[in-house]
């Protein structure tokens, strides 16, 4: 294996994390990986000239799940006698507090959503987001605050007390 080639595994996980935060489900996001690595390893000859490996395959990643999104597609579930049952979320705190962010999250626009999550998930710099998404500096800063305010109102909504009646 050559260096680029290491570097390139070695953003598998990276790639991972985003991608699922991405398209917010597993196989979806195991997709795309796959999709971006294989676009990646078509353009293996453009390795020399890259930089920044994990810019540019978040580059690669960003532009073919904007693709995909413009694309309307079908949502289908193979059920037969050996489908396994869907199992039923734990009900720990941390799973919970977790899924209320998920959910939270996927509340936001797509726009904000991507850079909120560069920034927190792969901690990229403002100036790394704008060149992987193609956007000057200041649309990153102006979708990253109006993205976190968003998203601390949502939050705040859920964490007030459900008011029960008594009923006699």
């Amino acid at each position: 294996m050559r260096l680029d080639e290491h570097e390139l595994l070695n953003m598998l996980p990276r790639l991972r994390r985003y991608a699922r935060a991405l398209v917010r489900h597993k196989e979806e996001a195991d997709d795309l990986v796959q999709d971006t690595l294989e676009r990646a390893w078509l353009k293996s000859s453009l390795w020399r000239g890259v930089a920044d490996m994990r810019g540019w395959l978040f580059s690669i990643m960003h532009n073919l799940h904007a693709d995909g999104v413009r694309r309307p597609r079908i949502h289908t579930v193979e059920l037969d006698d050996n489908t396994p049952e869907i199992p039923i979320a734990a009900r720990q705190g941390e799973q919970l507090a977790m899924r209320d962010l998920q959910a939270a999250l996927n509340q936001l626009p797509d726009e904000q959503r991507e850079v909120l999550l560069l920034v927190a998930l792969e901690e990229m710099a403002y100036a790394e987001i704008a060149k992987t998404l193609n956007i000057p500096i200041g649309t990153v800063m102006s979708r990253l605050s109006r993205g976190r305010e968003r998203l601390r109102i949502v939050l705040e909504a859920q964490d007030k007390p459900v008011r029960l009646k008594i009923v006699k």
